[in-house]
């Protein structure tokens, strides 16, 4: 039988990486605890950025997608779903609100994790939302010719139930202690419950779901202004290969988390620092729009969308951005790169 033994965490000696990663986030959690006293419409607007983003990615990782528009519509209610892929995307729209307004109350239970799955396929069709899985699954990979393997054999579906229950009655029981940080208790939990997979669909949104909803409960409320499943979504290889060597001996009990520990760390880490980066511009005193934009371009290294800087200047409008944008290309300081619907910008030597 599978054990889950988090007390040993509190005797390992994490390398210097690792606790680097930890101290910086520290450090900016501690800098920015008092984010929300900016003004409302300013923080309402970065939250509702985050969601749309957090939405969009975590659904592309597993490959369920729509159009931003589409995105927009659905989580705004203006908008019934299509298809099957919105189907789901709207189920996570709405798990991520409940997590986002009731973290406090969702205790870290196997009977609130099937309520949760259970809402993430309230729309669809299918007959799994709020079940644990049935049926084998396996993780596999596809190699270079095309063909696949199974990189990894999860707990089978009789074992699952029992599993994910002492799973996180040992979170649970350990974390109460505080004898191992927080940061790592939750990221070694996420880690564990990708192995087991204990459902038959929904295992990848369900762990991001599930990370948020640990940092929430931890004082880490990251994930509500800056979308973390977004970051992941664009190094999601890093992810997949760090997932692969922390999984590498779970079964025997013999497996090391860090690879997954560092990986995450680095990804929470980011989000800590992109919201930093954004405070700056929601603290500027100048209201010009293109002195905003301006500083916003400046904290970008390498090239930059439209909906990059729509994100980090949340209180100008969409036409007011694609104003400026067209200014500072008139004036040289910014160059445009491909064609309307995959066009990024780049930032020149005379935009200093």
């Amino acid at each position: 039988m599978k054990t889950f033994n988090y007390s040993k965490y509190k005797d390992i000696s994490w390398d210097n990486e690792i606790l680097g990663y930890i101290s910086q986030i520290y450090e900016l959690k501690g800098r920015l605890s008092n984010i929300e006293s900016n003004s409302k419409a300013k923080i309402h607007k970065l939250v509702e950025i985050a969601k749309i983003q957090s939405t969009e990615a975590s659904n592309k990782i597993e490959g369920i997608v729509t159009t931003s528009t589409r995105i927009k519509q659905i989580l705004s209610d203006k908008t019934t779903p299509r298809n099957r892929d919105e189907e789901e995307i709207l189920g996570y729209r709405d798990v991520l609100n409940v997590i986002h307004e009731n973290y406090e109350y969702i205790p870290l239970k196997s009977s609130y994790i099937l309520q949760l799955h259970g809402q993430l396929y309230k729309y669809s069709d299918k007959s799994i939302g709020g079940k644990y899985k049935n049926v084998q699954n396996y993780i596999s990979e596809i190699r270079p010719d095309g063909s696949s393997y199974v990189r990894f054999q999860p707990l089978e579906p009789f074992e699952t139930p029992d599993a994910v229950e002492r799973l996180c009655q040992e979170f649970n029981i350990v974390s109460s202690k505080f004898d191992v940080d927080p940061l790592i208790l939750i990221l070694i939990f996420i880690l564990d419950f990708l192995c087991i997979h204990p459902f038959n669909d929904g295992n990848g949104r369900m762990s991001r779901l599930l990370t948020l909803l640990l940092l929430y409960k931890f004082g880490f409320n990251i994930g509500k202004f800056i979308s973390i499943e977004k970051i992941i979504e664009e190094t999601k290889d890093k992810y997949y290969e760090a997932l692969q060597f922390s999984s590498l001996g779970w079964i025997e009990d013999n497996n090391d988390p860090s690879a997954f520990i560092k990986y995450m760390l680095s990804v929470i880490l980011k989000a800590y620092r992109d919201l930093d980066d954004r405070v700056k511009i929601l603290s500027e005193n100048n209201s010009k729009a293109l002195i905003l934009v301006e500083g916003a371009i400046k904290t970008i290294l390498g090239k930059f969308t439209k909906a990059d800087i729509l994100a980090l200047c949340p209180t100008l409008s969409q036409t007011t951005i694609e104003r400026c944008l067209k200014k500072l290309l008139d004036n040289k300081q910014i160059q445009k790169h491909g064609d309307r619907k995959s066009s990024y910008y780049t930032r020149k030597e005379s935009l200093k």
